[in-house]
């Protein structure tokens, strides 16, 4: 198993705040690569988030991204034969797109990418797309409620290329997310940000994290993230909403 020295998404903003946007896409653009080839595979999957991508560096090349944590993976060719399928839902609720959870059994590849464009969300804004108190409202919220646009979440302007890819990504109905990872990766790769990536600014924060933490990398703070989990939609309520 390959050792990874780095951090994942989720500790990377909760310890330097949103990611400049050119850094964003150059992030994405290999997540969605990553996604491509486990596609092209025929595997979903279906638990993208900050905690499950990883931020590496090599000798030649600083912000190589590891996508991780294959553990609920399913076969496209599969995914109409899980007999719990219709009825429990599996993954991060805060990244889960609508169909995972209205229809579970039908889900496809433009799960992982709605999966990919609350990512997105959460690196440029350092927010979630959607807060709530408990499981059940933020199902219903990825069902129903339109994402507040990034720029304005944030405060302050987000270029409007990275900014209609993130909404498309998170549309509610697959049909008009982008067809596939290999056309999210084209559309994040011809964002006018995409060729500001700055390699050398990249390095020194690497450099400036090796000296702050000499030897492996130091594992940080422990994720806040959202825990993987699967909601019984049967009974339409998570352990933690049952009453005593």
């Amino acid at each position: 198993m390959e050792y990874l020295d780095g951090m994942d998404l989720d500790r990377l903003v909760r310890a330097i705040g949103p990611v400049e946007p050119a850094r964003a896409i150059h992030i994405l653009v290999q997540v969605s690569g990553a996604l491509a080839e486990a596609h092209a595979l025929g595997l979903i999957h279906r638990d993208i988030k900050p905690a499950n991508i990883v931020l590496t560096e090599r000798a030649d090349e600083p912000d190589v991204v590891k996508v991780v944590d294959f553990g609920l993976v399913r076969s496209l060719d599969n995914a109409n034969n899980e007999s719990v399928a219709a009825n429990v839902v599996t993954g991060t609720p805060m990244y889960l797109s609508p169909e995972a959870i209205s229809a579970p059994e039908t889900i496809d590849g433009r799960a992982d990418l709605y999966a990919v464009g609350a990512v997105a969300y959460f690196l440029v804004t350092g927010q979630h797309v959607f807060e709530a108190g408990t499981i059940l409202e933020l199902c219903s919220k990825h069902l129903i409620t339109p994402p507040i646009a990034p720029s304005v979440r944030l405060g302050r302007p987000v270029p409007a290329d990275l900014e209609a890819i993130i909404q498309q990504c998170l549309a509610k109905e697959r049909d008009d997310r982008p067809a596939s990872a290999v056309a999210l990766r084209a559309a994040l790769l011809a964002c006018a940000d995409a060729p500001k990536y700055d390699a050398q600014a990249a390095r020194r924060w690497w450099a400036a994290r090796r000296a702050a933490s000499p030897g492996p990398a130091n594992p940080g703070p422990i994720s806040t993230s959202a825990p993987t989990m699967a909601i019984d939609l049967r009974g339409r309520h998570d352990a933690d909403e049952r009453p005593a």
